[in-house]
């Protein structure tokens, strides 16, 4: 009984070593609307007259975006964290 136990404890352990790729949807989280892509800037802050103001130099400044943004991912398209298919071509042997 205890031999049954511990490969029952085994298989159910090798199940779900997997993780949650098994229960993911075939399209990927790329292509649902994300809580990113509603952000917005906010104005520059404001400070009151009489206080100091806080020492910007180090500040992150993001530019602009001077190109058009790639288009939205569609259907069966992977996502861009998901490594592309692998499969391996076979050269065609030269005829004689």
């Amino acid at each position: 009984m205890n031999s049954v136990l511990k490969v029952g404890l085994v298989v159910a352990l090798a199940l779900t070593l997997p993780g949650c790729k098994v229960f993911r949807s075939a399209t990927g989280s790329c292509h649902k609307k994300q809580a990113y892509m509603a952000a917005s800037s906010v104005p520059q802050l404001k400070i009151p007259p009489g206080l100091d103001v806080p020492d910007t130099t180090n500040a992150l400044h993001v530019p602009d975006l001077k190109e058009p943004a790639p288009p939205p991912r569609k259907g069966k398209e992977p996502c861009l964290d998901e490594p592309p298919q692998y499969k391996v071509v076979k050269p065609v042997p030269p005829q004689a």
